[in-house]
């Protein structure tokens, strides 16, 4: 048994190998590559263009590689058809909240419950025997994610009515109801005030542990990823500029220079 899991461990959960993606004569990413390991906390930093984006987007299946490969536990994502890339075990939030306004914060969470379950047209219409219990384990399950990241007390509120924060917590428990193993934050610290910033590096710290996910986050809060991540890659111009733990990237020169523009 503990061979098995110390094999697991030395495989990484995605693994990046020379990645390029093109917009025209744009070279969005130029040979990337990096691993995420199980369990990990992995910061992407870099300067606006870098290509951070175009790789979630990527690793989304909502941008095609032009070379390269992305493999989630040895397969490849291309692999994946699009609409199968959430049951593969990838969940993602986004930079602005992709919520449903009008729909209370429990029926948002449930949303994310959706790819475990079941079923078809036909089925939801005749609200069939499966249906119905998939319906209530999908509910059950947003209960325990309601509870777990401290949402209860909001759980039948329409979320326009929430705080911007708030809202972000909710949009984390939608993609964590859809059980991934790899989660990915685009700029989750964005638009938060000191305080809530520290409160949410509490948040990813638990649930990476708690729900045995690896994170990977675009962010560029440099403070807050430091103090966060496990790992941090930076990019620049599309391309890997330096790689390593918080403390070795801070006094990396060239990671300094990307960010100021002069030399370190």
């Amino acid at each position: 048994m503990t061979a098995k899991i110390d094999a697991k461990n030395r495989t990484p959960l995605l693994r990046i190998q020379g990645v390029t993606v093109r917009f025209g004569a744009i070279v969005a990413l130029n040979r990337v590559s990096f691993d995420v390991n199980h369990g990990e906390i992995l910061g992407l930093i870099g300067p606006n263009g870098a290509g951070k984006t175009t790789l979630f987007n990527c690793l989304s299946r909502l941008a095609e590689v032009e070379s390269g490969t992305i493999d989630l536990e040895g397969r490849p994502l291309r692999a994946i058809a699009r609409h199968d890339i959430v049951k593969a075990g990838i969940g993602r939030t986004f930079q602005h909240c992709a919520l449903f306004d009008r729909m209370s914060v429990i029926e948002n969470i449930m949303v994310g419950t959706h790819v475990r379950e079941t079923g078809g047209f036909l089925a939801d219409a005749l609200r069939m025997r499966a249906v119905v219990h998939g319906e209530r384990r999908a509910r059950d399950r947003a209960r325990e994610l309601l509870d777990r990241l401290q949402l209860t007390a909001v759980a039948e509120l329409p979320v326009a009515m929430l705080a911007f924060a708030m809202r972000k917590r909710v949009e984390l428990a939608r993609a964590l109801a859809s059980a991934p193993r790899l989660l990915l934050l685009d700029e989750p610290a964005g638009g938060l005030n000191h305080e809530e910033v520290e409160r949410l590096g509490e948040l990813v710290r638990h649930v990476r542990s708690s729900f045995d996910v690896a994170v990977l986050m675009v962010e560029h809060h440099l403070n807050f990823v430091m103090k966060v991540s496990d790992r941090v890659v930076a990019l620049n111009f599309g391309k890997t500029l330096a790689e390593g733990t918080p403390a070795e990237m801070q006094s990396n020169p060239e990671v300094i220079r990307a960010y100021l523009g002069a030399p370190a």
